[in-house]
């Protein structure tokens, strides 16, 4: 067995610490002892280096590690010649490449730190694929031969010769204030090659923040604006990383469908996306990256849009006969009570409230919750969920109906996460929620699914996005109270993150007998955790109203109709899929009224 497998040995940069460590690693591997340089630790590089060559495998060291800093994987040697990029020794390495098409949307889906922004890099020519010989990286020559007879031997060929131009979203649209500044129409004006930035500006709603600088657009703004500068450039190859991060449901399908405009003969358009009925909305074709985050991702080959995904929620390749997940991810969706029993167990009320913040206006109709129920908010962005939460929480004092509202202890968590702590995540958790982090209900409930053992030791200001949601979430839900007020917890989380915090949610929320308010704008995300609904409407950021409570179907229905999408239902995993615009289904649906399908 031993020659079917090749080893991959990884060192994590930010876990190993030689210099607060006895070297444990060293001192218990066997090869060592029997005088072979398998393990060295030299002070000048700052960290373990494995030689995967005499590594046995054993997996003493991964033991024996006090930071859990190495982690070895045995691959079967088949993907070995597969290798494409691998940054330096005993570090991250990515199998194969994603093989877009000219004239279509490839989507790309796989969790975080799987290498999808490395092969975005790679196939924008930002990046040359060093086929895992990163001490001697070879030329373009040798890498042509090695593609030779695929799809991407004639992509870089194109890439190389044509010189094609490649133009990359990037992911972390809050880092663009510190790269640039000026006005939004100034920078919008620099980059207009196409002359369509009026047209991409109405599609993409920035008409009103145009003379606005750029550090004072918010996360939605921000993200809008980064993909109109994308937009308006000409280029051969489009790539767009997380799009739909901070929109709403009707921004994400208009900056979908503004991407889908892109499109023609030559052009190749790359999507990487975790909202998984945006993707399916967005792609003609998916190839999906599986692996173990920061170690190693492999792509799969290009499958079609359904398929591809129900692949990446089955955990299963079948084309490849290999399992990479234990669990597949189902949806199934609150079958709820009828009104009347659920009316009879209604133990909280609130009142009609209305609030002015200088232009804009907010009525709430009077609604009741109860434990163990969840309740999603659903509207565009500017609508005033997140105002309503701050009044329920006591942050903000209604205009009127301030004495009925119920004095109930409330844990909140913030849409944005600025993180202030300047210790480690196991210190913060420690002052913040001393008798949840340590009770073994919670434990198992919460910070194990969440992965949160994983960064405790880890300083809180080095978190990735990701992890700071993860993080905040355990912190609302730690919190002894009665109503949890969580504002959009899927940002930064990647999809198969979103549907283990949306599990993590429910599961508490039950269990405590507690009653969750979730603002969310993953849509797959928002009806698996809905027992009911409360739909605002109105002109955002003018006036607006949240509806009182109702059932998922009729919520659904009344949001859907007023952003005029319909949604079907996968008949295999019962994720909703939004239909396209003006299809047999969607034109079906429409007329029938029925914009949400509960069954199939």
């Amino acid at each position: 067995m031993a020659d079917k497998l090749t080893r991959i040995a990884v060192v994590s940069n930010d876990k190993c610490k030689p210099k607060r460590c006895r070297q444990e690693c060293k001192k218990s591997c066997p090869v060592v002892r029997m005088g072979k340089l398998c393990i060295e630790v030299t002070p000048a590089d700052k960290r373990a280096f494995i030689s995967e060559t005499l590594c046995i495998g054993c997996g003493i060291c991964v033991k024996k590690c006090p930071f859990e800093a190495i982690t070895i994987i045995n691959l079967p040697s088949n993907l070995e010649k597969d290798t494409t990029h691998r940054y330096s020794a005993n570090s991250f390495k990515l199998h194969r490449l994603p093989i877009p098409r000219p004239g279509e949307v490839l989507g790309l889906v796989g969790t975080n730190g799987i290498g999808k922004s490395t092969a975005l890099k790679i196939l924008a020519g930002k990046l040359k694929p060093n086929l895992g010989k990163f001490d001697s990286v070879p030329d373009w020559q040798t890498i042509l031969i090695y593609f030779r007879g695929s799809e991407l031997q004639n992509y870089f060929t194109k890439v190389l010769e044509d010189n094609l131009k490649a133009i990359i979203k990037p992911q972390y649209v809050d880092q663009i204030p510190r790269a640039v500044k000026g006005t939004v129409q100034s920078l919008l004006d620099k980059k207009d090659e196409t002359k369509t930035q009026v047209h991409i500006c109405e599609q993409l709603d920035l008409m009103k923040v145009r003379d606005r600088n750029v550090e004072d657009l918010s996360g939605g703004e921000l993200q809008r604006f980064a993909c109109a500068v994308v937009c308006i450039q000409k280029a051969d190859i489009y790539m767009f990383d997380e799009p739909s991060s901070y929109l709403d449901v009707k921004q994400r399908i208009k900056a979908a469908s503004t991407i889908r405009s892109l499109l023609q003969l030559d052009k190749y358009i790359i999507v990487v996306e975790h909202d998984l009925s945006v993707l399916d909305y967005l792609s003609d074709f998916i190839c999906c990256l599986y692996g173990l985050p920061g170690v190693y991702g492999v792509v799969t080959m290009p499958f079609g849009v359904r398929e591809g995904i129900n692949i990446f929620l089955d955990g299963y390749v079948p084309t490849e006969n290999l399992r990479f997940r234990e669990t597949s991810l189902v949806f199934k969706v609150s079958e709820t009570a009828d009104e009347e029993e659920i009316k009879r167990m209604r133990r909280y009320k609130y009142p009609k409230m209305s609030k002015t913040l200088g232009g804009f206006h907010l009525d709430i109709e009077p609604g009741e919750f109860t434990d163990s129920e969840i309740l999603v908010m659903l509207g565009e962005n500017g609508t005033g969920k997140t105002t309503f939460i701050r009044m329920l929480a006591g942050k903000l004092r209604p205009d009127e109906g301030s004495d009925d509202v119920p004095q109930l202890n409330i844990s909140y968590k913030p849409q944005k996460i600025s993180p202030k702590s300047m210790g480690t995540v196991r210190q913060l958790l420690h002052e913040k929620i001393r008798d949840a982090y340590v009770h073994p209900q919670f434990i198992a409930d919460v910070m194990k699914p969440l992965l949160i053992e994983s960064v405790f030791d880890q300083e809180v200001q080095n978190l990735s996005g990701g992890e700071l949601q993860r993080v905040a979430l355990t912190l609302c839900l730690g919190k002894p109270a009665d109503v949890y007020l969580i504002d959009e917890p899927s940002a930064y989380l990647d999809s198969e993150q979103r549907l283990v915090a949306a599990k993590v949610i429910k599961r508490f929320i039950l269990h405590a007998k507690k009653t969750g308010f979730v603002v969310e704008h993953d849509f797959i995300m928002a009806t698996y955790l809905a027992d009911r609904v409360i739909v605002f409407e109105g002109t955002p950021s003018i006036t607006t109203k949240a509806n009182s409570p109702q059932s998922l179907l009729n919520g659904m229905n009344r949001f859907l109709a007023s952003l005029a999408i319909t949604f079907r239902r996968d008949p295999k995993n019962f994720r909703p899929r939004i239909n396209k615009m003006h299809s047999v289904k969607d034109t079906d649906q429409k007329r029938s009224g029925q914009y949400f399908f509960l069954e199939d």
